[in-house]
């Protein structure tokens, strides 16, 4: 039986909704964040070193790290209809979002979170200094970048309803935790319909639906 180590509003949502999307048993151990600090509680370093979320088990097999899980997945357990086929354009495209949605898309997506806390965790005198600070580093570089990268989604989606061509695959999946983080962020304005349409497919899959109530309460649906 597979085991989902699944911390409360992450990115390890996605590997319950892959699941859900193969059909495959599996069972999900929550972790909630600490409602203070945001942070993984201290248990999940039991599980993996770096207290990070999602961890897969299944059987002796342990992967960590959302993209690998999905490969691992894709290869042992009948994913061939959530991949284009081999060799193919589209495949190509796909594996350039699989590593891309955790490569280039999240670091403005942490930028943007880290400098809206920091005014939180300085000592009181000091939080308008770092206030200030954090307005102008979001003004002046990570809000551009976030703007850059979801116009290169709405123009991607130009091409195609799904990011690796025009059948939904699991990197649509992989996509979907930095389009709505963005989106709970910096919003989708009327020049981002595509986006937005895209949103409302994937959130009105069935398995995307099941994997909400297997994982719980998840602030970006």
């Amino acid at each position: 039986m597979i085991t989902v180590h699944h911390l409360n509003d992450s990115r390890s949502q996605r590997v319950l909704w892959l699941l859900e999307e193969l059909g495959v048993a599996y069972e999900v151990k929550r972790y909630q964040r600490d409602p203070q600090t945001m942070l993984a509680p201290a248990e999940l370093r039991a599980v993996h070193p770096l207290g990070k979320s999602p961890v897969l088990e299944d059987g002796a097999v342990k992967v960590a790290e959302t993209g690998a899980v999905v490969e691992y997945l894709l290869e042992t357990h009948g994913g061939s209809d959530l991949r284009p086929a081999r060799g193919t354009e589209d495949d190509r495209r796909f594996t350039y979002w699989l590593h891309y949605a955790e490569g280039s898309a999240m670091t403005p997506l942490l930028l943007k979170l880290i400098f809206s806390q920091i005014p939180k965790r300085v000592p009181l005198l000091i939080r308008p200094v770092a206030g200030a600070i954090s307005r102008g580093m979001n003004a002046r570089m990570i809000d551009p970048q976030l703007t850059a990268h979801t116009a290169y989604w709405e123009a991607e989606l130009a091409r195609s309803d799904w990011f690796a061509g025009d059948a939904f695959t699991a990197a649509d999946i992989m996509m979907s935790f930095p389009v709505e983080a963005a989106g709970s962020r910096i919003g989708y304005g009327p020049d981002k319909p595509r986006l937005k349409a895209w949103l409302e497919r994937i959130h009105a899959r069935p398995a995307y639906q099941r994997a909400l109530e297997r994982g719980g309460p998840y602030s970006y649906a």
